[in-house]
């Protein structure tokens, strides 16, 4: 966006101040055009500024004609025209200097509104100020040729308006000009350097190389014509000025080609051992200055330490390296030109890194807290002078894992360095604590470069994050922006009540909102970053069936969904579903759960749930498929509390199918701790068992006769005394821990079969009285005919049998009560609404 972009779409009248020596209509007609001449960095009255000064007075009215022969109010402009060249034709610095002051306001109206000027004008800036630059270094250099040839007036020759000057000082400023000019170009390098270690963070990052080469090539060509000037005045300059110069000379060359020496494509910064990986380095000045050998000549990528990184940038990379800290293969390749490109790079491959050396770590620093980097380097031949030079130069700093676990926090690390490192600093040091507002930049350009959207976080979400990491709940927005965050509240320290670091809940969110939610997140259907408290306080007003959408703040990558419902007294009721993780979302999407639970109608603060989500909706397939087999689908249902404490628990008879009869698992005849075990150890956990509670909810039916099942083995006696009675927590009737006594087979035993049928429980365990049961009557003549033989002919009383109930023999496909403070969900893909199936044991099967 150009600076003209923004001041277009401004009122007029704040820039009616500038209009007194030049017309707002003709700044109008003249729009991009007048930020893209160089009027700020002309700045003197010699011959050099005087004839950019005129050429950029013709250029304006030629541009103004040729605007206003398309304009309706043709004449007034051309008026304007011609008054803007009698003005300024005798006098184009002055010109320069309206101009400069347009811009300046322009600038300054800009920055109070926005408070910051467009990225590209000031890229477009530099690049003026290098290209006026070259131009007047270029003047020198023809000033220069024209004091060595015979005299002023020659054809070909550069009238010089400094002729009475001595020709050394001339030199001099033209050296001390090729120096400025170098500085640009290192500074312009740097710059690229910074944005591509940023780029490492999601940062927008132009990585075309070629401009910036042709800046270098362009350079050294008017350095080559310089320093044949001045080799041609040697006997001007003395034997104790050409020393001089020629080393300045040197330190020029040798900067820029060692400077130009980068690594174009980066490693990556989170490197595991025995992997692959790919890199590349160019020498922008490679085509322009290397000398034809007979061998190619080669780069070499070895592993170096942070403290090697050091010594190397504190040497100026003039030492060697002395030894590698981690062994590559394949890490020798050869620099090559390429003619039809004009780059000249080396590209690496196939290099692995086969081991690394640990070094001493400072303090409580991990594995994953220690940064290396790939050094780079070459022995080259320059021509045409037929100079050695050594080329080295560091990649970005590298993480070094052996195990995908250290993953997340090795990308911790790497966010923070690229973040906030300094453009010259000393390898690696980055600051250990830094301002808010910038990390709640460096999140957001994170987040929308992993999950590749345009909307990225908001204030709010900003808010929600600051309480997070400082675990502070009373400051407000304000007071947050002029706070610090550690490295340690970023990812050493673990969040109060949880198992985590911030970074480690934070990279969670990116991972499941990359893999399953971009869509949702970029329609805005994800508030996403907010407290289960504000949730309450939101919703707590809302009509029953409001929901929204909020990342769990207890769980790694998890999202949920949290809505309104009312209570049994007709209180409004915020409840939040258990999180869907990743794995949740690619069995069913978001949008499909969705639309399974009728309890959820709109979505905050008032849009109906079909509106907001039906474009996330699959579409359901009915009827057969092409082989004829009749189509499944999967659904989501919700156990809400309201659910698990329905009438049929509370005595009230509903109407409901026969329950089928199914077999009841059999106890052996020695009831010895390591007879039960197995059979037990499926359903209830080892120490110590109680009865789990019955699962409630289910109607009761018209038969209330359980037939015990058909596959017992012989019958048990008493259990064995070294089993330890239960414990009395979860039952208020201590003498429901009686011994079992003799147990009659083939028998029915009245009960209700919705307690035995295979369906979740309570989502809390309930504390409850065992049910009385009426006394056991028995059938002889069942028994018989089935052919069961009975181990004692006593009738058993009723105390035996509540005794013997007391065994928690649950189905082994039974589900226990969950204890997250989450409504359970479940799918379910028989039609039994809540009821959850094993399909390796169902009623009926052995």
């Amino acid at each position: 966006m150009s600076l003209w972009n923004l001041v277009s779409h401004m009122p007029p009248e704040e820039f009616s101040s500038l209009s007194t020596e030049f017309p707002r209509s003709l700044r109008c007609l003249l729009a991009e055009w007048l930020e893209n001449q160089p009027w700020e960095f002309i700045n003197g009255s010699d011959a050099f500024c005087s004839s950019v000064a005129n050429r950029m007075l013709s250029d304006m009215l030629e541009k103004l004609r040729n605007a206003a022969g398309s304009d309706g109010q043709q004449c007034q402009i051309l008026q304007q025209v011609s008054n803007i060249e009698n003005t300024f034709r005798r006098d184009p610095l002055r010109l320069v200097a309206v101009m400069r002051a347009v811009l300046e306001g322009e600038k300054a109206a800009v920055l109070k509104r926005h408070h910051h000027l467009p990225l590209s004008f000031h890229r477009r800036q530099e690049e003026l100020k290098f290209s006026l630059g070259l131009q007047r270094l270029q003047h020198r250099v023809r000033e220069i040729q024209a004091l060595q040839e015979e005299g002023p007036g020659r054809d070909g020759a550069v009238q010089s308006p400094v002729a009475p000057r001595e020709l050394p000082t001339l030199i001099l400023e033209a050296v001390k000009e090729l120096e400025a000019a170098k500085q640009q170009i290192l500074k312009r390098i740097q710059i690229w350097k910074r944005q591509q270690q940023l780029a490492g963070n999601g940062a927008i990052f132009e990585e075309n190389l070629a401009p910036l080469q042709k800046r270098c090539e362009n350079l050294v060509e008017v350095y080559f014509q310089l320093q044949q000037q001045v080799m041609a005045a040697s006997t001007e300059l003395g034997p104790e000025l050409l020393p001089r110069l020629l080393e300045r000379f040197n330190e020029v060359l040798s900067g820029l080609v060692k400077s130009s020496f980068l690594v174009e494509k980066q490693p990556p910064q989170v490197l595991k051992t025995q992997t692959k990986f790919q890199a590349s380095v160019r020498f922008l000045l490679g085509p322009r200055l290397l000398k034809a050998a007979p061998k190619p000549y080669m780069v070499r990528a070895d592993m170096v330490t942070e403290k090697q990184a050091r010594e190397l940038e504190l040497s100026n990379y003039s030492n060697t390296l002395s030894e590698s800290t981690g062994e590559i293969l394949h890490n020798t390749v050869a620099l090559e030109t390429n003619p039809t490109s004009g780059n000249c790079c080396a590209n690496f491959k196939n290099v692995l890194l086969k081991k690394i050396k640990r070094c001493e770590r400072k303090g409580s620093e991990s594995v994953t807290e220690e940064k290396c980097a790939v050094l780079f380097s070459t022995n080259v031949t320059l021509s045409p002078s037929n100079v050695s030079i050594h080329l080295q130069v560091l990649s970005l700093p590298i993480v070094v894992i052996v195990h995908g676990n250290q993953d997340n926090n090795a990308k911790a690390t790497v966010l923070w360095d690229n973040a906030f490192s300094d453009i010259d600093r000393v390898p690696f040091v980055v600051a250990e604590r830094v301002p808010w507002d910038k990390m709640c930049d460096t999140l957001n350009l994170k987040f929308m470069a992993e999950v590749q959207t345009t909307k990225g976080l908001l204030k709010e979400h900003y808010f929600f994050l600051a309480q997070k990491i400082f675990n502070d709940h009373s400051a407000s927005p304000e007071d947050f922006q002029s706070r610090h965050v550690s490295w340690a509240q970023f990812n050493k320290e673990i969040l109060p009540g949880r198992g985590f670091t911030f970074w480690q809940w934070f990279d969670g969110v990116l991972d499941l909102t990359k893999r399953c939610l971009k869509s949702y997140w970029s329609d805005r259907l994800i508030m996403g970053f907010i407290s289960k408290q504000y949730v309450c306080k939101l919703l707590s007003m809302e009509p029953d069936g409001t929901f929204l959408l909020r990342f769990s703040d207890s769980e790694i990558g998890g999202v949920t969904i949290a809505y309104v419902m009312r209570g049994k007294d007709g209180s409004s009721q915020v409840e939040n579903i258990q999180p869907f993780s990743a794995k949740d979302l690619s069995i069913r999407s978001l949008g499909d759960r969705i639309r399974d639970l009728g309890q959820l109608r709109n979505l905050y603060p008032n849009i109906p749930k079909d509106q907001a989500f039906g474009s996330h909706y699959n579409k359901e397939q009915t009827g057969k498929d092409g082989r004829g087999y009749v189509s499944t689908a999967i659904k989501m249902t919700v156990e809400s509390e309201r659910d698990q404490h329905s009438p049929s628990t509370m005595g009230a008879a509903l109407e409901a199918p026969q329950a089928p009869m199914f077999n009841l698992p059999v106890l052996q005849h020695e009831l010895h701790p390591e007879n039960l075990q197995p059979l037990l150890a499926p359903i209830c956990p080892p120490t110590p068992f109680c009865p789990q509670p019955m699962p409630a909810g289910y109607p009761p039916v018209e038969s209330n006769a359980m037939m015990v099942p058909e596959r017992l083995t012989p019958p048990f006696h008493s259990p064995s005394p070294m089993l330890s009675p239960p414990s009395l927590s979860h039952c208020q009737d201590p003498a429901a821990f009686r011994p079992p006594g003799p147990f009659m087979p083939n028998q029915y035993l009245p009960g209700e079969v919705s307690q035995l049928l295979p369906a979740g429980p309570s989502a809390e365990p309930q504390d409850e009285e065992m049910p009385e049961l009426p006394p056991f009557q028995p059938e002889e003549e069942a028994s018989l005919h089935r052919g069961w033989v009975s181990p004692s002919m006593d009738q058993p009383s009723a105390s035996d049998l509540n005794e013997l109930l007391e065994v928690p023999l649950l189905p082994p496909f039974a589900s226990f009560p969950q204890h997250s403070g989450y409504p359970n969900s479940s799918l379910s893909s028989w039609g039994q609404g809540d009821a959850r199936w094993d399909d390796s044991i169902r009623p009926g099967h052995a």
